[in-house]
C-alpha cells in the first residue's frame, strides 16, 4: 500500500532519538490495525480503543497526585513552599510575576496560538494546524471539567497577589502553557534544520513553561501540587492529541474506500426495497 511505503520513508529520514522507541511503537501498533482492522472509521476506533487503555497507564501518576491533594498528604508541603514564596516577595518581582503569568493565559497566549496557526496554515502543514487547535482549545474544556470535579479551594494560606475565581486544581494556567508551548515546540523544533535549533526552542519553550507555573505558586493562587497537576495533565493530554492525530492522517487515505463502501450497502438495500415491491405488485 502506497500510504504504508510513504510512512517508511518518513521514518527513515526522521532523525533517531530519544522519542524514536515511542514513535516505532506508534507506527507498529497503526500497521497492526491497518492489517487486521478494514475501513476508514473501524481502524480509527480500535487505534482509539488501544490509546484509551494505555492512556489509562499513562494518567496513573495524575490520579495518584490527586488522591494524595484529596486526602491531604500533600497540604504540608504546599503550604510550606507557599509560606517560603511569599517571604522573598518584593515590588519589582510582584510585577515581573504578574507580567509573566499573564503568558500561561488570556490574549498572549491566543496570540502566540494564532501566529503558529496562520504559519502552519500559510506553509501549507494542515495538519499541525488541526493538533494545535485541537489540542489548546480541548485542553482548556479539560482543564474546566478537572477542575469543577475536584473543587479544590485556593490557597487560603498567604495574601494573593492576583484576584482569581475559579477552583485551584489543577492550575489552568500550568496546564494551557504546557499544551501550547509544548506543542508549538514540538511542530518547530521538528521544522528547523539543526540539533543547536531544536536544542534552542525545547529550552525556550521549557522555560516560559516553568516560568508561568512559578508565577502561579509566588502569586499565591495555587498550590505546587496544583502547579505539577497541570503540567502532568497537559502532557497526557498532549500525547492524547498527538497519537489521534498521527493516527487520523495514517488512515485518511482510507476514506474514499469506506465512501464506496457506503454506497454499495445503500445500492444493495436499495434493490433489495425495489425486489420486494416487484413481488407485492
Amino acid at each position: 500500500m502506497r500510504l504504508e511505503s510513504d510512512s517508511r520513508i518518513e521514518r527513515r529520514h526522521r532523525a533517531r532519538g530519544r522519542a524514536a522507541g515511542m514513535m516505532n511503537l506508534l507506527y507498529s501498533t497503526l500497521r497492526f490495525i491497518a492489517r487486521h482492522v478494514p475501513g476508514f472509521w473501524g481502524a480509527l476506533l480500535a487505534f482509539l480503543t488501544i490509546g484509551a487503555v494505555v492512556g489509562a497507564f499513562a494518567t496513573t501518576v495524575f490520579v495518584l497526585l490527586a488522591e494524595a491533594v484529596q486526602g491531604g498528604l500533600t497540604q504540608a508541603l504546599d503550604e510550606r513552599v507557599l509560606h517560603w514564596l511569599a517571604a522573598r516577595r518584593s515590588p519589582w518581582l510582584d510585577e515581573s510575576m504578574l507580567e509573566i503569568t499573564t503568558i500561561g493565559s488570556g490574549l498572549p497566549l491566543i496570540i502566540f496560538v494564532a501566529i503558529a496557526v496562520i504559519f502552519l496554515w500559510l506553509t501549507r502543514h494542515h495538519w499541525s494546524v488541526y493538533f494545535l487547535l485541537f489540542g489548546t482549545l480541548g485542553g482548556q474544556v479539560l482543564n474546566r471539567l478537572l477542575k469543577e470535579h475536584f473543587e479544590r479551594p485556593r490557597p487560603a494560606v498567604v495574601l494573593w497577589e492576583q484576584q482569581v475565581d475559579t477552583f485551584s486544581f489543577p492550575s489552568g494556567h500550568a496546564m494551557s502553557s504546557f499544551i501550547a508551548f509544548g506543542i508549538i515546540a514540538y511542530l518547530v523544533a521538528n521544522a528547523v534544520p539543526t540539533r543547536a535549533l531544536k536544542r534552542f526552542v525545547w529550552i525556550t519553550a521549557a522555560l516560559l513553561i516553568t516560568l508561568v507555573g512559578g508565577s502561579r505558586m509566588y502569586l499565591g493562587v495555587h498550590y505546587p501540587s496544583d502547579v505539577l497537576a497541570g503540567f502532568l495533565a497537559g502532557l497526557a493530554w498532549i500525547l492524547f492529541v498527538a497519537a489521534s492525530m498521527t493516527a487520523l492522517r495514517y488512515f485518511a487515505p482510507r476514506r474514499p474506500e469506506t465512501r464506496s463502501e457506503e454506497q454499495g450497502l445503500q445500492a444493495t438495500a436499495s434493490t433489495s426495497g425495489s425486489g420486494a415491491s416487484q413481488a407485492r405488485g
